[in-house]
C-alpha cells in the first residue's frame, strides 16, 4: 500500500506542478489576463516539480535496489522541498502591490528563507559524508523552524482575513508534521496515512500560494484542474484498492476481475464531467467566492439598452459591479480625445480596463481595492472585459442615435431655411407683378382724370407700405382682406360701376393666420382676366368660414366672380403664362403639405369660383402658428 500511495501520489504531484508550471509560462493572448510572470508563483511550480520529479526516482528506484545517483536526486528534491514554506510565507507577507513593504516583514521573510537555505545545505553535507540523505537534522531544522516561525507570521498578518489564515497556517502545519516524519529517513514500517502525508504536504504549500496569488497565472482554473484531478485520482485509486481487497481470495486476472475493472474505468470516465462541474462550483462558490457572472453581464446588458445618456449609463453599470465585486468603489472616468488609453495592469485588489469605444473620447472603468479578502481573479477579469466590450456597443448605440437625430434636427433647420427662402422668393414674384399692375392703373387715370389719380397714387403707397410691412412668414387673413380692399379701391376708380364687391368674412375669423398675399393675386385674376373683358363688369364676392371636419378645423376662403370665365383649355394656357395661381399652389404645398387645397371651378360666360382650404387651427407642416398680434380689420 506504501508503495501503491508512493507512486500514485509522487505521479499525480509532478502532473499537478508541470500544469501549473504551464500555466504560470503560458501567454494567454484573451485581454485582461495579464502577461506578466509572478516569480512567487513561477518558482512554486519549479520547487514542486523538481521535488516530486526527484523524489520518484529517488524513492521507487531505491526499493529495486538501484542506488546511483540517487543521493544527488534526494539532495535536490529535499532541498527544493525545504524551499517551498519559505516561498509560502513570502507570499502571505506581500502586500497588494506584490511587494514587502515593513522591516518586522522583511525580518520575517529573511528568517523564513535562511531556515530553508540552512535545511539545504545540511541534506547537502549529509551526502558529501556518505549519511542518510534526507538529513535528519535538516529535517527537524524545517520542522521546529517553521513551527516557531509561524507566531511571527501571525502577528504581522493579524490584519488579513482569518481563511486566508487559517489555510497558510494550516499548510505551514502539515508540512513540518511531514518533515518530521522525513527525519526518520523514510522507516520502512512507518504506516501508509504517515507516508503519504511525509511525501506530498507540498500540494498544501502550493494551494496555500495559490490562495495568497491566484489572480497571477490563471491559478483559479489550476485550482479547478488540481482539484478535479486530485478527486479524480482518489476515486480510481478507492475503486481499484477496494475491487483489490474484494478479489483478494481468488485471481486477479481472470476475466471477471479484467472486466470489473473496465467498468470502473468506464464509469469514473463517463462521471468525469459532473465531477469537474461540482469541482468547479465549489471553487468558484466557496473557496473564491465569484459572482455569477452570466447573470450579472445579462443584467447589465439589458439595464443598458435602456440608458440614452453615456454618463448614466456608466454610473448605473458601475452600480451593478460594486456589490457584485465586493468592491469599495467602481467609477469611470473620461479619456480625453489626444490622450492615449492607459496601460491596463491587473492586479490582485483593483483593475482598469479601458472601454472599446469606437470614436473619441474613451472611457476607462476603475475598480477599487475589494473587501473581505476578495481577490480579482482571471474571471473577473475576462467578466470586466465582456461588461466593457457591452457598454462600448452601447456607447457607441447612443452616440450615433444623437448625432442622428442631431442631423435630423439640422436637416429640418436646412429644409426651414429653404422653405423660408421659396416663400420669400415667390412673393418676391408676386410683388413686382401686383405693382406693374396697379401703376398701369394710375398712368390711365393719369389720361383720363389727374385729381383721382393724386388720391390713387395715395392708397397705393399705403397698400405698398402694407405689403412692405409684411415681411413674416405669415400673416392675418384680416390683414390680408385690408390689403386686398386697398386693392380693388383702385381698381374701383378705373372701373367705376362697372365693378361691384361683396365681402362676407365674419370678425371672429380675421384673426386666423394664412401666408401673405395669398388671395391678392385670385383677387387679381378675377378683375383683370374675368370683369375687364365684359363691357358691364361684374362682381368680385369674398367668403371665409371655419368647417369643423371630423376632429379638424378648416378655413375656406372663396374668391367668386362674375366674370367671362373660361375653358379647361383656356385656363390651362392662362396658367402656363402666369405665375399666380401656380405660385399660390407651390406656397400652400411648402406651408401645409397635403392639408391644404386649391380648387378652381370655371365655364366660359359663367364666372369662375376659385376656393381654398387651410388648416385653421394653425398647424403647418409638423409645428404651430403662433396666433398674431396685432389690430383686426373689420
Amino acid at each position: 500500500m506504501s508503495e501503491l500511495l508512493n507512486l500514485v501520489g509522487l505521479g499525480a504531484g509532478a502532473v499537478l506542478y508541470a500544469m501549473l508550471l504551464a500555466m504560470v509560462l503560458r501567454r494567454d493572448r484573451r485581454p485582461g489576463l495579464g502577461r506578466r510572470v509572478d516569480p512567487l508563483l513561477l518558482t512554486t511550480a519549479v520547487l514542486g516539480l523538481v521535488w516530486n520529479l526527484c523524489a520518484l526516482p529517488a524513492y521507487e528506484l531505491s526499493r529495486l535496489g538501484v542506488r546511483a545517483f540517487l543521493d544527488p536526486l534526494a539532495v535536490i528534491g529535499f532541498a527544493a522541498l525545504g524551499f517551498l514554506p519559505a516561498v509560502v510565507v513570502l507570499s502571505v507577507l506581500r502586500d497588494g502591490h506584490d511587494r514587502i513593504e515593513s522591516s518586522p516583514r522583511w525580518f520575517v521573510a529573511a528568517a523564513a528563507t535562511t531556515i530553508s537555505a540552512l535545511a539545504a545545505l545540511l541534506h547537502v553535507r549529509a551526502a558529501a559524508l556518505g549519511l542518510a540523505v534526507p538529513s535528519a537534522l535538516g529535517m527537524q531544522l524545517l520542522t521546529y523552524g517553521y513551527v516557531f516561525l509561524a507566531v511571527p507570521v501571525a502577528i504581522v498578518t493579524r490584519h488579513q482575513p482569518g481563511a486566508r489564515r487559517a489555510l497558510w497556517i494550516a499548510a505551514l502545519s502539515i508540512f513540518a508534521v511531514s518533515a518530521l516524519h522525513l527525519s526518520q529517513a523514510h522507516r520502512a514500517d512507518g504506516a501508509w496515512p504517515i507516508e503519504l502525508l511525509g511525501h506530498h504536504a507540498s500540494v498544501p504549500l502550493a494551494l496555500a500560494i495559490l490562495y495568497q496569488d491566484y489572480p497571477f497565472a490563471l491559478a483559479d482554473l489550476f485550482l479547478k484542474r488540481a482539484l478535479t484531478l486530485l478527486v479524480l485520482i482518489t476515486v480510481a485509486f478507492l475503486s481499484v484498492t477496494g475491487f483489490h481487497s474484494a478479489a483478494m481470495t481468488g485471481s486477479v486476472g481472470g476475466p471477471r476481475e479484467v472486466g470489473s475493472l473496465v467498468i470502473l474505468w468506464v464509469a469514473t470516465a463517463v462521471s468525469f464531467p459532473r465531477l469537474q462541474a461540482a469541482i468547479g462550483w465549489f471553487v468558484d462558490a466557496v473557496v473564491l467566492h465569484r459572482p455569477d457572472y452570466d447573470t450579472v453581464i445579462t443584467r447589465i446588458a439589458r439595464r443598458s439598452r435602456e440608458e440614452v445618456e453615456v454618463t448614466s449609463l456608466l454610473d448605473r453599470a458601475c452600480e451593478q459591479l460594486a456589490p457584485a465585486l465586493s468592491a469599495q468603489t467602481v467609477g469611470w472616468d473620461e479619456i480625453p480625445g489626444d490622450a492615449s488609453p492607459p496601460r491596463v495592469e491587473p492586479t490582485r485588489l483593483s483593475a482598469s480596463i479601458v472601454i472599446p469605444a469606437t470614436e473619441t473620447p474613451q472611457y476607462v472603468l476603475r475598480v477599487g481595492d475589494l473587501t473581505g479578502g476578495r481577490r480579482l481573479l482571471s474571471g473577473d477579469h475576462a467578466a470586466l472585459q465582456s461588461i466593457a466590450a457591452i457598454l462600448g456597443r452601447r456607447i457607441d448605440a447612443i452616440r450615433l442615435t444623437h448625432e442622428r437625430h442631431a442631423r435630423q434636427m439640422r436637416e429640418q433647420e436646412m429644409s426651414k431655411l429653404a422653405t423660408e427662402a421659396e416663400l420669400r422668393a415667390l412673393r418676391s414674384q408676386i410683388n413686382p407683378h401686383f405693382l406693374f399692375n396697379a401703376l398701369t392703373t394710375i398712368g390711365y387715370l393719369i389720361q383720363t382724370a389727374p385729381d383721382r389719380a393724386l388720391e390713387t397714387l395715395m392708397r397705393l403707397t399705403s397698400l405698398l407700405r402694407g405689403v412692405l410691412r409684411s415681411d413674416g412668414e405669415f400673416t392675418t387673413l384680416g390683414a390680408e382682406l385690408a390689403l386686398i380692399e386697398s386693392y380693388l379701391d383702385i381698381e374701383r376708380v378705373r372701373f367705376e360701376q362697372r365693378l361691384v364687391v361683396h365681402i362676407d368674412v365674419p370678425p371672429a375669423v380675421r384673426h386666423l393666420q394664412v401666408p401673405p398675399l395669398l388671395l391678392q393675386p385670385i383677387v387679381e385674376n378675377a378683375v383683370k382676366h374675368g370683369l375687364a373683358p365684359k363691357v358691364d363688369g361684374g362682381s368680385v364676392e369674398i367668403v371665409a368660414r371655419v368647417d369643423t371636419i371630423g376632429r379638424r378645423s378648416v378655413l375656406t376662403v372663396t374668391v367668386r366672380d362674375t366674370g367671362m370665365g373660361a375653358t379647361q383649355a383656356e385656363l390651362k394656357r392662362g396658367r402656363a403664362q402666369g405665375v399666380g395661381l401656380d405660385n399660390i399652389e407651390r406656397r400652400l404645398a411648402a406651408c401645409y403639405g397635403a392639408s391644404a387645397a386649391l380648387s378652381i371651378v370655371t365655364a366660359r360666360g359663367h364666372g369662375t369660383t376659385v376656393e381654398i382650404r387651410i388648416p385653421a387651427n394653425g398647424e403647418t407642416n409638423g409645428r404651430v402658428l403662433p396666433i398674431a398680434k396685432g389690430r383686426h380689420i373689420s
